[in-house]
Parts: C-alpha cells; structure tokens; sequence
C-alpha cells in the first residue's frame, strides 16, 4: 500500500513536490533508495518501479524511474486520455510534436480552442508533468520566451482515486484536550485520525441522526463507551467527550468525561469507527492494524462494521494480525451475512532464502473457507494452549 500511499500525499500537497513526495504524513522516506526493491546481490536491485490501477476496467499505470543524475522521475504514464480510445496510451517526457498529433489528432479535431492554436507554427503539442503524472500541453514559442499552456485531455483517474483514500496507520495520534475543526468534503489529505471531532461535530450541527446512533451502538457494542460527543469551543477547536462508563445508566446523561481521560483504546479506536461510517460509496478505506487495544470479542464484533461498510460499496482494506477478525468473516460468509465474492485474503511471508516478500491471495468458498492457514499463523496459539496444558497435567499428575 505505501506506492499508493506516496501518491495520495503527493496529491495532497500544498505545493508541487516533484515526482513524489517521499516524506509526508502517509508515508516517511528520505531516499530514493528506500523505495526500490533490493535482493542479496547487486543484481537483483531494480532501478525502476510502477503503480497501476484499474478504475471502472480502465488502466491507470505511473513508472518511476531515476535520471542520469540520480533523481527520481516519472518514465512513462498510461491511461485513457480521450473519450472512444479503446486502449490506453503511453506519454513520455521528450514525446516529440508530431507524434503527439498523431496520437490525438481525432480528439483535437473536435475542440476548436487547441486547433486552432495550434494552426499557428510557433505552437507544438508537448508533454509536461503535473506531480506523478504526465499530461499534454501546448508550448508556443515566442523568441526566447516559451509558454505551456496545460491541455488536459484525461488520465486524471490515478490522481482523483489516491486523493480519495482514507488511511488509518497503526498509531492514531495520542489523544489530544482539543481537536481543530476540518471540512467535511469526501478528501481527508494526511491520515484520517485527525478529522474524527470535526466530523462527529459536523454530524451533529447536520442532523445526520443516522450516523450518530450507528456510531453510538457501534462503540458500546465494541465495549467503549455508551456515548461520544463533540463540543464546539470556538471556530477553531473542538473537545471530543466520551462516556465514562462503558454501557449508559440512569441519571448518567451528563457523565462524560475528555478523551484524553479514559483508556487509549478509545482514541484508537474512534477514528476506526468513524471512518467506516463517513466513506463514500467507492471510497477506499485503508486500516492499520485496527484490532489494536480492542477486547477480543470486540475483534469478533469489528467484522460488522466492515461489513456494513461493504453494502455501502466502500473499499476496505485492512492489514492485520487478527486470526479473531478473519475467523469473523468467515463466520458471516458462512451465515450468508457477508458475500464471499467480496472479501479476498493477501497472505504476505518473507523467504528464508532471498528475503524477498511472498504473496498468496486465497478467495474464500460460500461456507467461508479459505484452505489452510499460513504458516506460524494460527499454530503459535494452538500451541502454546497444547504447552500449558500439558504442563498442567504432568503436575497434577504429580500431586
């Protein structure tokens, strides 16, 4: 996920980082080397790397590669850039006037701005980079003056998806006496945890009722609180107060206490919860490690918010140690609650002998089977039960 990681933050930058931002608020790198794969021999290093997507069976790829001085650039960029072109086209920095006319000459045809600027002979078709990908502008020469004038003629999916993804790392931020408040509009550039207050405070200024029950059962059936508001302090700030017992009791409506007062767990978790509510349909969700500091039968019931998040068409991807949460999944496919044609599990292990990453994708049959666990999964805890209960054993014998 950090290729598609990069993208995002790269799109969500408030300047142009070039090719892509390396250290951002998804993802930190401070070398180009840290993102080309390396084996044990200098033979096995790759100088190049691509990111590709198929939105709506429509094939969106970026290649990056190095230039002679070291520096990353952007090689090649593939997609649909016109309306009736049935396979994608490639766009190379360099392309040259002709070549590009060539390419999309019925598009310009049918728009009489660029053909007719391009009727004059100081004005060529070029190639130019917007961030990670590359587009075709018109360049017109002027003496020693030359301007681009962007023509974007399509190819912005890869940008528009990265851009829409919610992600949640491992770590969701320490929780904190105020939050700022943020816009609720379908992006949430950087990580997700900290639009949590401002959107349970746009909830509640919106009369999305529908949201906010959902949310309240969801975090007092995951064993948190009974109760989560969000009050408004100024134009800027926003306190998040959660209920100090976990299930509502009489005469406790006004017991509630700052985040920051109860158990980590919650501030972990919220963000996790909210997230699945707030995603539009198509949206992707990317999870960290959302089992983190939840109960284990809070894992068992997890599966359920996700599963409410696919009957909306959301996305989610989650990357766990949980076998709890995946035997769920299980559980609900094989009630005919969860359509195992929607859920796929990516198995990733490293060789012993390359060191390389290995993956191995297994969909699950209508009873929620998948065929064997990998290895080290699931018989680490198996064995450690067998261990304690052999030894309990032998000295009971013992007596």
């Amino acid at each position: 996920m950090q290729p598609l990681l990069l993208l995002k933050q790269t799109v969500d930058a408030a300047y142009d980082p070039g090719p892509l931002q390396l250290d951002g608020p998804n993802v930190s790198i401070t070398s180009v080397d840290q993102i080309l794969s390396r084996g044990a021999s200098v033979a096995s290093r790759v100088t190049s790397f691509s990111v590709e997507l198929c939105i709506d069976s429509h094939r969106t790829k970026a290649k990056f590669s190095r230039d002679t001085g070291g520096n990353l650039r952007v090689a090649e960029y593939t997609a649909l850039f016109m309306a009736g072109q049935s396979e994608p086209v490639t766009l190379r920095e360099g392309m040259t006037d002709s070549t590009l006319r060539k390419i999309f000459a019925p598009t310009l045809k049918k728009n009489e701005f660029p053909s007719s600027i391009l009727q004059r002979n100081e004005a060529k078709l070029s190639v130019a980079r917007d961030r990670f990908a590359l587009q075709v502008g018109i360049t017109i020469q002027a003496g020693d003056t030359s301007t681009l004038l962007p023509l974007i003629l399509g190819g912005t999916e890869l940008s528009s998806e990265v851009s829409r993804i919610i992600h949640l790392p491992a770590l969701r931020g320490n929780p904190k006496r105020t939050y700022r408040t943020a816009a609720i509009e379908g992006r949430y550039p950087g990580t997700f945890d900290t639009y949590t207050a401002g959107i349970i405070s746009y909830w509640q200024n919106n009369g999305r009722t529908e949201q906010l029950n959902q949310l309240k059962r969801d975090v007092e059936e995951l064993g948190l609180t009974w109760k989560v508001e969000a009050r408004q302090l100024d134009d800027t700030q926003v306190e998040l107060l959660v209920g100090r017992l976990p299930h509502a009791r009489q005469g406790g409506a006004r017991d509630l206490v700052n985040i920051a007062d109860v158990g980590f767990g919650v501030s972990q978790t919220l963000p996790v919860v909210v997230a699945l509510l707030a995603a539009d349909p198509g949206q992707t969700v990317y999870l960290e490690q959302p089992e983190i500091h939840l109960h284990p039968r809070a894992q068992l019931y997890f599966a359920r918010l996700v599963n409410r998040a696919l009957k909306r068409q959301v996305r989610v991807i989650i990357e766990t140690h949980s076998s709890l949460l995946i035997r769920a999944v299980q559980t609900m496919i094989a009630r005919d609650e969860m359509d195992a044609n929607d859920v796929a599990l990516h198995w990733f292990t490293r060789s012993l002998t390359t060191g390389e990453t290995e993956i191995s994708t297994a969909e699950l049959s209508p009873d929620g089977a998948f065929g064997d666990w990998p290895e080290d999964f699931d018989d680490v805890y198996l064995g450690s039960e067998a261990a304690y209960l052999d030894a309990a054993m032998e000295k009971a014998a013992k007596l």
